[in-house]
């Protein structure tokens, strides 16, 4: 599993809290402030702003006392499920044992009171486990624990039902959360964790109904894993793995180490909506070899700088942008709330480039390129069919490769300041292309076929957009560079009734 950045020749209350977000008038007036600017008071401030919980334990709470170690898990497990458990204020510890954790029974409920923390000192390496559903977690700050590479500390079992509300998880090793089916996070503050604020991945698979609503989701990925383990696809503010159903709506996603929302390998049927994602260092949105999203009403500005920088200057002239959108597409064939990626009333502001459509030629169910390896497309369950002769026809030429199709991009607003970036060039890009296929010798994609398909053949539009600043468009190839009217000129004939800027900056 894995990002395909490299162009490769070779291969349920309502929430008391808003974001500051396009309103869908792609009209309305420029806002810049600078990159360190206080954002608006409508932004959820989660981590300045916490939600402080009950003062008192609810009646019939079972206390819990941080001068003793150990006393969580001990009253968890000895009493009976749908308890609530009350931690008073100051800093409770587990046992010191690396695996010592919490495992929670059926509705339990873990309330913290005003300071309440569960510190893991950097000697357990999970907060709460097991497999029991519907637990809570409220009004805690959760930090100090040591969950290894591709783990993570609260419901590190990714037992389903869970509701996380309200809750700082920081400064831990691994990711912040885990993720089961029908998890509800709302309201947190996961901050500076070691390599996500949330991991939604399920090893048994098919996460479903995922909510992730009004957090506050910064400085991500403090280990810095894309350097540690070079294209591991394994970093950033929050990763999805194979989730069938997500609203990610109301958040405020910034400041991580990469990139901000990446959803990876046979994800289906996402909102993203009303979100703040800003000053990642990666892209603001990855969606990638998954099927059918919306992405709408969201305010993304000044991503991406500082990796769309270091290719541009290691010399790669792949697009690299801040909304990347890697062999996914519409598909009516899978059932979703849209049979389209549709990508409409955004603001992006002074990104590193705005927006790619990339289908690496190399990449398909069964060939060595497929960074997603052992899997296959949601309409080719196994693998093995993807074989010589029956992959080079109908249908399973069409459903062994992850496609990027019927992809809808419009009444968008793109703002770019190329002074306000600090670039000359290759910051000004828009991008639909594939790379030249090659391999395996086997593969029946070789040549310009998909380059071809996902730029002419695929219902990939632009339209009803609006640019200010200087704008280029990678077609067909990283190699075929077009100014605003070959791009709108025969044969590619995009962005229709988009409005581009005057030839005097107007």
């Amino acid at each position: 599993m894995g990002i395909e950045w490299r162009y490769r020749a070779r291969s349920a209350a309502p929430l008391a809290l808003t974001v500051l977000v396009a309103t869908g008038c792609v009209g309305a007036p420029d806002a810049r402030p600078g990159p360190t600017a206080a954002p608006s008071a409508s932004v959820a401030r989660v981590c300045a702003e916490p939600v402080a919980g009950p003062a008192e334990p609810p009646a019939g709470a079972v206390r819990i006392d941080p001068a003793v170690p150990g006393d969580l898990a001990a009253k968890t497990m000895s009493s009976p499920p749908h308890t609530t458990f009350w931690l008073g204020p100051g800093t409770h510890r587990l046992e010191p044992d690396r695996y010592a954790q919490v495992i929670p029974k059926e509705g339990n409920d873990y309330l913290g009171a005003p300071g309440a923390v569960l510190d893991g000192g950097r000697a357990s390496q999970y907060a709460f486990g097991g497999t029991a559903r519907d637990v809570t977690v409220r009004h805690l700050t959760v930090q100090g624990f040591a969950a290894p590479h591709n783990e993570g500390v609260v419901n590190h079992d990714s037992a389903d039902g869970w509701v996380i509300e309200h809750t700082t998880v920081q400064n831990n090793s691994g990711a912040g959360l885990m993720a089961g089916a029908r998890q509800v996070v709302r309201a947190n503050c996961l901050r500076n964790n070691g390599q996500y604020g949330m991991n939604a991945y399920q090893a048994a698979g098919g996460i479903g109904g995922l909510v992730v609503e009004g957090n506050e989701i910064v400085g991500n990925n403090t280990d810095d894993w894309e350097r540690r383990q070079p294209e591991c696809g394994c970093s950033g503010g929050v990763k999805f793995w194979a989730v069938n159903g997500a609203d990610v709506r109301g958040n405020w996603v910034h400041d991580n180490r990469g990139a901000g929302l990446w959803a990876d390998t046979n994800n289906n049927d996402f909102r993203i909506e009303d979100n703040l994602l800003e000053d990642n260092d990666g892209a603001a949105l990855i969606y990638e070899t998954s099927y059918n999203a919306v992405v709408r009403r969201n305010t993304i500005r000044r991503n991406n700088l500082v990796e769309g920088r270091r290719y541009a200057e290691a010399g790669d002239d792949f697009p690299f942008a801040t909304v990347y959108v890697s062999e996914s597409g519409g598909e009516p064939r899978i059932p979703a709330r849209t049979d389209r990626i549709e990508i409409y009333r955004n603001v992006l502001e002074d990104n590193w480039s705005g927006i790619t459509l990339w289908e690496n030629a190399d990449r398909f169910c069964n060939s060595p390129a497929n960074t997603s390896s052992g899997e296959c497309t949601l309409l080719v369950k196994d693998v093995d069919r993807c074989v010589q002769p029956a992959i080079a026809r109908a249908p399973l030429y069409a459903d062994c490769r992850w496609k990027t199709q019927r992809v809808d991009i419009h009444d968008n607003r793109f703002v770019l300041d190329k002074s306000a970036v600090g670039c000359t060039e290759k910051c000004d890009r828009m991008g639909v292309l594939a790379n030249y296929g090659t391999y395996p010798d086997w593969s029946p994609y070789q040549g310009h076929r998909v380059a071809e398909a996902i730029t002419g053949a695929q219902g990939n539009r632009w339209r009803n957009n609006v640019y200010r600043g200087t704008w280029k468009f990678v077609v067909h190839d990283p190699s075929r560079v077009l100014d605003a009217e070959e791009w709108r000129g025969a044969p590619y004939r995009q962005d229709a009734g988009s409005t581009f800027p005057t030839r005097d900056g107007g």
